[in-house]
């Protein structure tokens, strides 16, 4: 596995590299932002841990880059910023975790292994079909019979989620798992209103959106609607 970490305090930066070296991982290193992010847009990979305070170039310019440019690499937030607004900001805008500093060494390496886990999901196909709708895993865009919806990082997030389990019913807090990690929560409501989001786009498009709210289960492609 190879990680990237951009940490402008060398000694934090250091004794992180050579744990996770110990541990078999292989880790590049940048110490201000810049640097950071041309590593990270150019080479790929399968985590990134980034500070939020950086010279250059802010941690949360590099993390929008990123998303910007449609890279799902895994992203865990090592900041001192540790108030509750500084997480959401971080989560909401794309990271898939968020660690405050002081932090121990094991818990670190414990969210790296929980993130990589949830990535190693693997598909055949690189799109998924289902009535006319695609869901295209490579490029993670969904369409209609050829059209594009536009759709946000959460409501993509969401789509793909259910479209992976096509025929099951998956419920809030799966979906909530999927959309943003361990860390933090994503209500029922809030699910809900992104759901209605895309039946609206999809509705623009001429498509009814194949996703049954099951009261009291959770959502479900059912499979009447499977190709």
């Amino acid at each position: 596995m190879k990680l990237l970490i951009i940490e402008d305090s060398e000694a934090l930066r250091r004794s992180v590299v050579v744990g996770l070296n110990n541990l078999g991982f292989t880790i590049d290193e940048a110490g201000d932002g810049a640097t950071g992010l041309s590593m990270a847009l150019l080479n790929q990979y399968d985590l990134l841990i980034l500070d939020l305070m950086l010279p250059n170039v802010d941690g949360m310019d590099i993390l929008r880059a990123l998303r910007k440019q449609n890279l799902e690499t895994k992203v865990i937030i090592l900041s001192a910023k540790n108030l509750t607004k500084d997480k959401i900001d971080g989560l909401m805008d794309g990271a898939d975790d968020y660690l405050t500093k002081p932090f121990s060494f094991e818990e670190l390496h414990a969210r790296i292994l929980a993130l990589l886990r949830r990535g190693k999901t693997s598909q055949v196909n690189n799109s998924l079909e289902i009535d006319g709708f695609t869901l295209d895993l490579e490029t993670k865009s969904f369409s209609y019979q050829g059209q594009i919806i536009d759709l946000t990082r959460n409501e993509f997030k969401i789509i793909e989620c259910l479209f992976l389990a096509q025929g099951r019913v998956v419920n809030a807090e799966k979906i909530s798992e999927a959309v943003m990690g361990n860390f933090d929560h994503l209500s029922k409501n809030t699910i809900e209103s992104h759901l209605s989001s895309v039946r609206k786009k999809a509705r623009q498009c001429g498509g009814d959106l194949p996703i049954k709210n099951k009261r009291g289960f959770g959502y479900i492609i059912e499979k009447s609607h499977l190709c």
